[in-house]
C-alpha cells in the first residue's frame, strides 16, 4: 500500500512536471472584452488550439492582468464601456511590446485607424471567421527580429541593405528598401499611411499619402510576381498595407 502511494505521489509529480513544461511550450493571450458571450467562445475556439486564455471583463482589469499575466498578445474589444480602448492601448504600449489585435463590432474606418496609430498591431471586424482570427494570431506571434529575413523566393538582409529575389539582387534605391524592411519587419501588421509616412518621411508630411501609393508601386514592379495580383505587399482598403 505504501508503495503505491509512492507510485501515486511520482506520477502525479510527472505530471505537474510534464504540464508546466507544456504551459511553458504554449503561448499566452490575454483577452479583454465586456461580453461574456463572446470571451466564452474565443476561450474555447483558443484553447483548443493551444493557447492558454486568461480574461478580463473590462479595461482596467485588462491593463491590471496585462502586468500580472506578461501575455505574449492581447486581443482587445474597441466596444469597451468603463474605459477609452485608444487610451487603453496607449496604456499598454508604454510598456508592453507584443501584439495587440483588436476587434470591432460597429466601429468606423477612423475609429479602427485610430486604434492602429496608438499601438495596434492588427485589426478584426465583427463578424469574423474563427480561421481569419487564428491567421492573425499566428502572424503576431513570428519571431519579426532576424537580420536576415526570408519570405518566399524573396530575401531580406536589413545589416547590409541588400534585398534578392531568387537569389538575384534587386535594384532598391534607399527609400525603397527602407520601406520594404518597414513592412517586412512588421510582417503581418497593418501599417496605417500616417504610420509609414511618420517613420520613413517625418511628421511634417503625414498627409501626403501619394508618396506611400508611388514607392509601393514601385515595389510592387520589383518584388512581386504579378504587380496587378500582389501577395507580399497586400493593401488594406482606405487604411494602409499589410505585408503578408
Amino acid at each position: 500500500m505504501v508503495k503505491s502511494i509512492h507510485n501515486l505521489s511520482a506520477a502525479f509529480a510527472s505530471l505537474q512536471i510534464f504540464s508546466k513544461e507544456k504551459r511553458q511550450m504554449q503561448n499566452d493571450i490575454l483577452l479583454i472584452d465586456k461580453e461574456i458571450q463572446t470571451r466564452r467562445l474565443l476561450e474555447i475556439t483558443l484553447t483548443a488550439n493551444g493557447y492558454i486564455i486568461t480574461e478580463a471583463s473590462s479595461g482596467k482589469e485588462g491593463l491590471a492582468c496585462s502586468i500580472t499575466v506578461q501575455p505574449d498578445l492581447i486581443i482587445l474589444d474597441l466596444g469597451l464601456t468603463d474605459a477609452d480602448a485608444f487610451n487603453i492601448i496607449k496604456k499598454l504600449r508604454e510598456w508592453f511590446l507584443k501584439p495587440i489585435i483588436i476587434f470591432s463590432a460597429g466601429n468606423s474606418e477612423e475609429d479602427i485607424i485610430t486604434a492602429l496609430n496608438n499601438g495596434a498591431n492588427d485589426y478584426l471586424t465583427q463578424p469574423f471567421r474563427t480561421d481569419q482570427l487564428l491567421a492573425r494570431i499566428h502572424a503576431g506571434l513570428r519571431q519579426k527580429d532576424k537580420p536576415i529575413l526570408e519570405i518566399g523566393s524573396l530575401t531580406i538582409d536589413m545589416i547590409n541593405q541588400i534585398a534578392r529575389k531568387n537569389n538575384e539582387i534587386i535594384s532598391l534605391s534607399s527609400m525603397e528598401f527602407s520601406l520594404l524592411a518597414l513592412l517586412a519587419i512588421n510582417k503581418g501588421r497593418v501599417l496605417t499611411h500616417q504610420f509609414i509616412l511618420k517613420k520613413l518621411w517625418g511628421v511634417k508630411y503625414i498627409e501626403q499619402t501619394q508618396y506611400v501609393r508611388i514607392f509601393v508601386t514601385r515595389l510592387r514592379k520589383k518584388i512581386e510576381e504579378n504587380q496587378f495580383k500582389p501577395k507580399l505587399i497586400i493593401t488594406e482598403s482606405e487604411i494602409g498595407y499589410r505585408f503578408g
